[in-house]
């Protein structure tokens, strides 16, 4: 049994670095500190509590996650400092001799935190508690809201993919889940709250089951049933495990958006084979055609990875060809970097820092011509948009169902409405249609 009384009118701060399931992971720390006591600090209040929560993703990630710790430091020089993620999990040693930090918690810990920090007693040197990543099993259920009127609800943990350039089986562990009944009970809580639109998070969400015998597609079915709930979207998913059924669900569902996020890292077969990724542009290419035919209008969303050791020149004009031939909305376009203990740094042919910068800046070109020409096809259309809360000053901001983000000339309250509006013109700079509400 916990004793909380040493938790009341504490001030905590938190930093999240990373992934839309990182974010949902710190909402559920944050909500078991405040059910303790713990308010959160207003700004320019010096807290007691200070978590960070980490990404590994590239080396850049790493950099960032120190930079962050020793600024919260400087900032709340007396705060019990916690530092979990999978920067953590990965280097609890290292993070663990950062001045300032008292307790590091890998991915096994961090949905117990309160176990962990019960005496909030300042360490002359960082504790790190780990799991070693064979063992990780648990899965912590989480939920957020944060500042946007969309909730993130984890439905999955873990990977067993194993691509030889990622790190993340081994900062998340095994691919494991919640139940469905579980999962469904968070949505009616979102939903008794007010909330309207979920997006469903996880490492490898299509992977969903391992743990429960159940499938992603059970889920999307059972979500889909929930009453309240207006929208969902799908966070990512692999494209081997996007199945037909799935799009041809979506494309007649209540509630599930015309909105799909795939990753294809490379459009090059040789390069795809090199990172062990499970399918082959062939079988991409397949899935965005059958997402057209029963979603024309559908927003895809793709991921890239540039400068993956064994791309050559040609691999890269191969991968640029075959992207450019894909009836897609937007590309997430991301530089290899080399991380400790992958498979990927047995390949040969290593690609130079500017010719990754080259590669990116041409992708990033192609992804603003494919967005442009997608939203400019919806002008003088009828949709309807989930309106944010706005800026003092600034037009309130929404999404479409199929993603389009727009603006309204007005800034009275609309957040967290479903408005039918008429689309405008393409504002480039800030990539929004403007609407008119009807």
């Amino acid at each position: 049994m916990i004793d909380t009384t040493v938790f009341q009118d504490k001030k905590a701060v938190f930093y999240t670095l990373g992934c839309k399931l990182n974010f949902a992971e710190t909402s559920s720390i944050g909500k078991a500190l405040k059910e303790a006591g713990v308010r959160t600090a207003r700004k320019g209040e010096e807290a007691d509590i200070c978590v960070v929560n980490t990404c590994s993703v590239t080396e850049m990630a790493d950099k960032k996650c120190r930079q962050a710790i020793h600024k919260l430091v400087k900032e709340h020089p007396h705060a019990f400092v916690v530092v979990t993620g999978c920067y953590a999990q990965l280097k609890p040693e290292q993070v663990a001799q950062i001045e300032g930090v008292d307790l590091v918690l890998g991915a096994e810990q961090k949905g117990d935190i309160m176990h962990y920090i019960s005496q909030l007693d300042k360490n002359k040197e960082g504790a790190a508690i780990t799991t070693a990543t064979k063992d990780i099993r648990h899965f912590s259920p989480s939920c957020s809201k944060g500042d946007r009127t969309r909730y993130f609800l984890k439905v999955q943990d873990g990977c067993d993919y194993y691509c030889t350039y990622c790190t993340i089986p081994f900062a998340r562990g095994r691919s494991r889940n919640g139940s469905i009944a579980s999962l469904v009970k968070q949505a009616e809580e979102v939903a008794a709250e007010g909330g309207k639109e979920i997006v469903l998070t996880g490492v490898n969400v299509g992977d969903f089951g391992r743990t429960t015998g159940e499938t992603f597609f059970d889920l999307v079915k059972a979500l889909d049933q929930v009453q309240g709930i207006e929208r969902y979207r799908i966070s990512s998913i692999e494209p081997n495990l996007l199945t037909d059924e799935i799009i041809k669900f979506v494309a007649g569902s209540r509630a599930f958006m015309p909105h799909f996020h795939i990753p294809l890292q490379s459009g090059s077969d040789t390069v795809l084979k090199l990172m062990k990724r499970k399918y082959d542009t062939a079988l991409f290419a397949e899935k965005v055609r059958l997402i057209k035919e029963y979603i024309p209008h559908a927003f895809i969303g793709v991921d890239v990875i540039v400068g993956m050791r064994g791309e050559t020149e040609a691999c890269f004009e191969e991968a640029y060809e075959f992207i450019n031939s894909l009836d897609i909305s937007q590309l997430h376009v991301f530089s290899y970097s080399e991380r400790p203990d992958t498979q990927a740094l047995k390949i040969d042919h290593i690609v130079s820092p500017q010719e990754k910068h080259e590669r990116s800046q041409r992708l990033l070109a192609l992804s603003d011509e494919k967005t442009k020409a997608f939203y400019r096809s919806f002008i003088g259309t009828t949709a309807h948009a989930l309106m944010e809360k706005g800026k003092a000053g600034q037009p309130t901001q929404g999404f479409t169902e199929n993603y389009i983000r727009v603006e309204l000339p007005t800034n009275d309250g609309l957040d967290n409405q479903i408005l039918s509006v008429r689309l405008g013109e393409l504002n480039e700079e800030r990539m929004t249609l403007q609407a008119l509400s009807l």
